[in-house]
Order: C-alpha cells, then structure tokens, then sequence
C-alpha cells in the first residue's frame, strides 16, 4: 500500500494521569484515518526547566527528542488545561524550549478545548499567542471545543456519536491542509 503518511504529534498539556485533556487525544488517536501516524508525547514531565544558556548543539536528552519529534510531525495537536487563567506551566516550559530554534517555524498546529463551558479560554488565547509567535501555522477549522459532559477516558468519549463526528471533522480539515502543503 503506498501513499503519503501524515505523521501527528499530539501534546496534552496536562501531567496528570487520569487527564481528560490526555482522554481526548487518546480518542483522537484512535479515530486516525489510514495513512495518518499517531503519536501521543508523554515526556512533559521529563522536559528539564528551560536554559537559554543550554547549549543547543548538545541538549539534555528529553529536550533532544521532543526536538526529534516536532521536526518528524506534518501537525501538532494540542489539548490544555487551563492553571490561574494560562497554560499550565509545564506546557508553557515545553514551548519556551523552541522559541529560538525553529521547530514550530511554519509547522501546522490544532488544538482542542476539553474545558466546562465558560473555562479554558485564557489557555486557548495564550497557546495561539505563542505559538504564533514561534511562526506555527493553525489550522483553525481543526481547533474545537468537545463538551466531554465529565467523560474522563477514551472509551467514554469514542461512545459519543457527536463527539466522534467532530474528531473525524478535525482529521478532514488535518488532511486537506497537509494535501495542500
């Protein structure tokens, strides 16, 4: 079987273990249509305090491979909590660890909102604004809102026909951007 793969990273900005925002992407994985390579982060914890004096030609190992593994992604999925009204900060460290060094630079992005209505707003808004800054590229008809309705594994989440459509939604709109890259 031949073809193009879409290779997607996804990135839960929650270290938490039983997170919904961890949930969401897991069910996204799960929906992956053929051709399109899944892989979920899950070294955000690992991820040591960003340096501007590390030294980029030799970086600690963790930072190595999230490097490794946004140059190998065509999208980056994202899905955040929101802390005191931002992102959380372990999120906010992964990100500062590519500001200078181009890995989001003309990247495409998405990102869910798993947040209860009226939440998550200030974490969206401040992830659009850093990664614009970075030079990423959304893909804004891929960024949703899910009510998940207190659903917290993926198996809750794969059960709901709606929540299922709109996942299915965003790797349509993930496709076309990469088919017109």
């Amino acid at each position: 079987m031949g073809g193009v793969t879409t290779e997607l990273l996804l990135i839960s900005g929650s270290t938490r273990a039983r997170s919904s925002n961890t949930a969401a992407l897991q069910a996204l994985a799960t929906l992956a249509p053929d051709g399109t390579h899944t892989e979920l982060y899950d070294r955000l914890a690992a991820l040591p305090a960003f340096n501007p004096d590390a030294d980029p030609d030799h970086p600690d190992p963790a930072v190595a491979d999230l490097r490794a593994k946004l140059s190998a992604a065509d999208v980056v999925m994202f899905s955040t909590p929101e802390y005191a009204g931002t992102l959380p900060g372990s999120l906010k460290n992964l990100l500062d660890w590519t500001v200078g060094t181009g890995d989001f630079y003309g990247k495409s992005v998405a990102w869910l909102n798993v947040a209860n209505p009226g939440r998550g707003e200030g974490a969206q808004a401040a992830l659009a604004s850093v990664l614009s800054y970075v030079g990423a590229v959304p893909i804004d008809t891929a960024c949703a809102r899910l009510n998940l309705e207190s659903k917290s594994t993926p198996e809750e989440i794969l059960a709901d026909p709606a929540l299922v459509t709109e996942m299915r939604g965003m790797y349509l709109a993930i496709t076309t951007r990469v088919m017109l890259s």
